[in-house]
């Protein structure tokens, strides 16, 4: 069976699982929601843990609402992928909390970091973005929302370290060409669209090589505003 051949079955064995898809007549009920999600690992790696190599994002302890929020986004068509957006199309808002909870609530080790084959003057430009920001271009620190730790924020924020650096890479550019959306207001949209390909290299670049403390724990909600409002941030 071709790659291809067997990602759509894992697709279609995901929607067929669904609480709403079978009877008791037509197949035997599954024991539990990690029964339901082994089709995920096709793309996400085992357990939704990924790898820091290719394009696909560890969901693994990302936050519940973060999870949430994408799934409907992929649902909604604010997001772009065959495979998701057809998937999810017939999923109801409760089943896709309960997927978002099941791996937000999985705690497992992070791959080792890889930096990427660039100059350390590109790596101290892509810190500086991500920990200081820049004024001048109304850019915010990437820290400002995403946590002192880069480990995410809850309810709704998350972590950027332990991802992939060409996704990374692909989500900003997406953010920026409008390929990719959020809730309105859709501030990474408007943040992608002030950086450049060489700050978006530089920012993927930096965050990829970064250990991830803690066990990538997401930072409890903020009490202070952030420097922008973000209307998946709060849901």
């Amino acid at each position: 069976m071709s790659a291809w051949k067997y990602f759509v079955f894992a697709v279609w064995a995901l929607a067929l699982v669904g609480p709403a898809a079978v009877s008791a007549q037509e197949a035997r009920p599954l024991d539990s929601m990690a029964q339901r999600m082994q089709a995920c690992a096709v793309c996400h790696g085992k357990e939704g843990r990924a790898s820091s190599e290719g394009y696909l994002p560890r969901i693994a302890g990302k936050p519940a609402g973060y999870l949430y929020n994408q799934l409907v986004n992929f649902r909604e068509g604010r997001r772009q992928n065959a495979a998701m957006n057809h998937l999810m199309q017939h999923m109801s808002d409760d089943y896709l909390r309960e997927i978002a909870r099941y791996f937000a609530e999985l705690d497992l080790p992070y791959p080792a970091p890889q930096r990427a084959a660039v100059s350390d003057d590109v790596l101290v430009r892509g810190e500086g973005l991500v920990r200081r920001g820049d004024a001048k271009r109304d850019v915010p620190a990437c820290v400002a929302c995403h946590g002192e730790q880069m480990t995410g924020m809850l309810p709704a924020v998350p972590g950027l370290l332990g991802l992939p650096r060409d996704y990374l890479i692909g989500q900003l550019g997406a953010w920026r060409t409008g390929h990719r959306k959020a809730m309105a207001p859709d501030c990474m949209a408007a943040i992608a669209k002030r950086l450049t390909d060489e700050d978006i290299a530089a920012a993927a670049s930096w965050l990829a090589a970064q250990p991830v403390p803690g066990g990538g724990k997401p930072a409890p909600a903020p009490t202070t505003r952030g420097p922008m409002e973000c209307g998946s941030a709060i849901r």
